[in-house]
């Protein structure tokens, strides 16, 4: 079946089976391969991706609920404003250690910001407890967060 999804942007048509993964869809068939497979049960963040700009586990989102909702992977979210300064923040602070979490780490960061500009600790922690990050770069991660806010912390 054919659906044509709305991906950073761009209307993309995927013909695919409606039950397949946003992820495996995103991936396999329309070539944007930045969320990563981590675990496939939506525990580990790797496959994060913003659906009308809410952090979504792409590995258990089947493509049939997308709908024409805007989808924003890593490869796009660099495209806002608050998307350039958390990855400027990861740069900046050397965040990522192997990177292949850090796709999901930054879709989820990004989200948290726009929906609370200025996070708590607690807010950071309950934003990102999802995100699992096997180098455990949580301290630069959280640093990175508070710097993109305008606040300051240090690593």
């Amino acid at each position: 079946m054919a659906f044509t999804l709305n991906v950073n942007g761009k209307a993309l048509v995927a013909d695919v089976d409606p039950d397949t993964p946003l992820l495996w869809t995103l991936r396999d068939t329309l070539g944007i391969t930045g969320p990563k497979y981590g675990c496939g049960i939506g525990a580990c963040g790797a496959c994060t991706v913003h659906i009308d700009g809410v952090a979504r586990r792409s590995c258990t989102l089947p493509v049939s609920a997308v709908g024409m909702a805007k989808v924003v992977t890593i490869e796009g979210v660099g495209g806002d404003a608050v998307g350039k300064r958390v990855q400027a923040a990861w740069s900046d602070l050397d965040v990522a250690q192997c990177g292949y979490c850090q796709p999901g780490q930054i879709m989820s960061a990004t989200a948290l910001l726009k929906a609370k500009p200025t996070p708590t600790n607690a807010d950071i922690d309950t934003a990102m407890s999802g995100n699992i990050c096997r180098c455990a770069t949580y301290t630069r991660i959280r640093a990175a967060i508070k710097r993109a806010s305008g606040q300051s912390e240090k690593v």
